[in-house]
């Protein structure tokens, strides 16, 4: 009759017990896992419970630290698990509140500086390689990365303004550096990339900007060659450009890489001297335009026998034949 009230004691003492968890109703694990029967100190028992099943797993140097350290009460549940829960932000939210973004549980070292700024749009390349983190992100503090955009003037607008050679705010320059300025280079030379509407290629690959821009003018400067070689087409002799009319267009003839050797093109459609017989067959116009003039030219220099009869011999059915170039174009316009 005595065991009845016996039993009632214990189950209103073992409810009265889960009543008082110090760990708070949701910690369903067994006591054992963390405490020995001799004592409530914290000795766990890896085979029962283990950090690294929670949401929150130890490592580096969180592995190190002690309980107390993150949990500040009982209530072990109630803890955060988010970075600022535990760590002063430093950066003062310019980059966030995640700090395994940019930091491992290791140290505080960033190993990914690069990687991360091309995460931006922004990679650290050339001169920005070299670049300390405080001579961009300039604030009160040196810890703090507020975002200052990508575009170059952010930071280079005093390099802009104060550019005298040129100057490149009289003269409207972009400021877009990378327009004119090659992003992946170490100093401030031109790449000559920006000059895509007349290339600056062969003896136009110059870098004294004001040989052909003078007096500091860089806008509504002619692309056409006589504008800067004019001087160059008057005073040529072999052959005399102005007494022959040549085009002022010097593409025509000549390229980039030098005023010779000259070609004309236009050449073989009145008389083939690039194709034909005749290819390779001279090596400067006046080998048949021997008077310097283009209206003129001979054709017996060249193929004059020993004797002329030779060529009276082979013509003697041709009525009318003599022994003048006029004559030999006439029957011979693609000179075969």
């Amino acid at each position: 009759m005595h065991r009845l009230p016996f039993i009632l004691i214990l189950l209103v003492l073992s409810t009265a017990s889960f009543a008082q968890n110090p760990h708070g109703e949701k910690l369903k694990i067994d006591c054992k896992a963390c405490h020995t029967s001799g004592s409530w100190s914290y000795t766990a028992n890896p085979k029962l419970f283990a950090h690294n099943q929670t949401d929150f797993a130890l490592e580096g140097q969180h592995a190190k630290a002690a309980c107390k350290d993150c949990h500040t009460d009982l209530i072990f549940n109630e803890t955060e698990n988010t970075c600022v829960a535990c760590h002063t932000d430093v950066h003062s939210m310019s980059v966030g509140n995640d700090c395994a973004r940019c930091h491992t549980a290791n140290n505080w070292l960033v190993d990914e500086i690069p990687e991360l700024h091309e995460q931006n749009g922004f990679p650290l390349v050339g001169a920005h390689r070299m670049a300390a983190c405080t001579d961009c992100h300039k604030s009160e503090t040196d810890l703090r990365w507020d975002r200052i955009g990508n575009d170059c003037a952010m930071c280079h607008m005093p390099d802009y303004a104060a550019t005298q050679s040129p100057n490149h705010a009289q003269s409207g320059f972009n400021t877009d550096c990378a327009m004119c300025h090659d992003a992946f280079g170490n100093d401030w030379g031109a790449s000559g990339n920006f000059h895509f509407f007349f290339p600056l290629t062969g003896g136009h690959n110059i870098n004294d900007c004001t040989a052909c821009h003078k007096n500091g003018t860089y806008t509504g400067l002619s692309p056409t060659c006589v504008s800067c070689h004019l001087d160059d087409y008057q005073n040529v002799n072999s052959p005399n450009h102005t007494a022959l009319g040549f085009s002022q267009n010097c593409t025509d003839c000549h390229n980039t890489n030098g005023w010779t050797p000259a070609t004309m093109p236009d050449h073989d459609p009145l008389f083939p001297i690039y194709s034909g017989r005749h290819k390779g067959e001279w090596n400067s116009c006046t080998d048949c335009h021997t008077t310097g003039s283009t209206a003129t030219f001979s054709c017996i220099d060249c193929h004059a026998h020993s004797n002329a009869n030779d060529l009276a011999d082979e013509h003697e059915d041709e009525p009318g034949y003599s022994f003048v170039s006029s004559e030999c174009f006439r029957c011979h316009p693609k000179g075969d």
